[in-house]
């Protein structure tokens, strides 16, 4: 039983960092496209469209590991059902995090 709660305070905790990690890089992210023609001018050349494109592509990669890389190794290791857990839960905070994310956006304009 001790082990079992154990488990379950891993699942919790495990959820809540990458569901925030991920929101954390989401809004960095964010952050820096919007400021960056306020330090860098607007920019007329072909290497913004690569730049942003290179830019979706890690980001992709990156959310992906944080949302199902310990997920996956966890059921690579036989905690399928850990796993399932885990990846739902993750999911679900992250999309309570993206509610309040919608709701001050609503609420500031």
């Amino acid at each position: 039983m001790e082990k079992r709660n154990s488990m379950k305070k891993k699942i919790i905790k495990t959820a809540i960092q990458n569901a925030l990690a991920t929101a954390a890089y989401v809004a960095g992210v964010a952050s820096l496209l919007f400021y960056a023609p306020k330090f860098f001018g607007p920019a007329n050349t072909v290497f913004l469209p690569i730049a942003m494109l290179l830019l979706f592509v890690f980001s992709a990669a990156f959310t992906g590991l944080l949302m199902f890389g310990r997920p996956v190794l966890w059921y690579l290791g036989g905690n399928k059902k850990e796993a399932l857990s885990l990846i739902i839960l993750t999911l679900a905070i992250f999309f309570i995090t993206t509610l309040i994310a919608l709701s001050a956006l609503i609420l500031y304009l």
